[in-house]
């Protein structure tokens, strides 16, 4: 029996993950979503079985437009297949590992949320990402939470990747300057959880790359690496209007994962270095 299930595997956390367990030669068995859909109670059983020490769920409903008009559905996926998720942990003796996000948190503040601080989403995803982490933290299952923010990939849907690509076909772009956040790279979530794992952690902690910024700072260094020649103007939300509003300053506070795993470095360099292996640059 496989030591990791990871759900969600086709996804852009998931494939982070199971590439991170291939890399370190830990038995582990993938589930993409059209294989395991965790809003059922038969496929949970059929594939969380007895002998299982870790489920890491990167299964999400994702789409935060989305969600403002299809609350139910982000809620069965977010938040009401969580708490089904921990029961089955629980009923195998397995162990659960599950993803939030930074908008679980309003954005009024100016400093780094804590872990502990109190959940008031703004938007609808952001409630169904507080439902989930509150069924789970009601289930009694033993558990790890990870809060992360503003994704990012090699693969999968993300804005560093269109960024990389509006600046190689646009000469000039607007993006939004007054959202603060921490962007996270998949490989460094996958990489920093499996060693709060290793360190026998529970509990909640926030895992992002070091460092803040707007969307304006990360698609101009996107910019500066891809394509110099494009022009970015600066913009206000306003601007763009979303069916879901944004926090306006999410960063996340990393001080007790550092505790454990010590300094976690800048979001510049991961993304500089993400992207310059995929334009072969060095």
């Amino acid at each position: 029996m496989p030591e990791f299930l990871v759900t969600g595997a086709s996804g852009m956390l998931g494939r982070s993950w199971t590439r991170l367990l291939e890399t370190r030669g830990i038995d582990h068995l993938g589930a993409p979503r059209a294989e395991l859909d965790i809003t059922k109670v038969d496929a949970l059983k059929r594939w969380i079985v007895r002998g299982t020490k870790w489920v890491i769920n990167c299964a999400a409903w994702t789409d935060v437009d989305g969600a403002e008009s299809h609350p139910e559905d982000a809620n069965a996926v977010n938040g009401l297949a969580v708490a089904r998720l921990a029961d089955r942990c629980v009923e195998v003796g397995a162990k659960l590992v599950h993803y939030s996000t930074d908008y679980v948190f309003d954005g009024k503040k100016r400093l780094p949320y804590r872990t502990e601080q109190a959940r008031a989403p703004i938007n609808a995803y952001g409630r169904s990402k507080a439902l989930g982490e509150e069924l789970l933290e009601q289930a009694g299952v033993n558990h790890l939470l990870v809060r992360s923010s503003w994704l990012y990939a090699p693969w999968g849907k993300n804005f560093v990747l269109t960024m990389r690509e509006l600046v190689q076909t646009r000469s000039q772009l607007r993006v939004v300057d007054d959202q603060r956040g921490r962007p996270s790279s998949c490989h460094h979530i996958a990489e920093a959880t499996l060693g709060l794992l290793e360190n026998h952690c529970f509990g909640t902690y926030h895992v992002c790359d070091g460092g803040e910024c707007t969307w304006f700072d990360l698609a101009s260094l996107v910019r500066d690496v891809v394509n110099p020649d494009c022009v970015i103007e600066a913009c206000a939300s306003e601007e763009f209007p979303r069916p879901a509003p944004r926090p306006a300053y999410s960063v996340l506070d990393l001080t007790a994962t550092e505790q454990v795993l010590g300094p976690i470095s800048d979001w510049k360099g991961r993304v500089t270095r993400m992207l310059e292996d995929l334009e072969g640059i060095g």
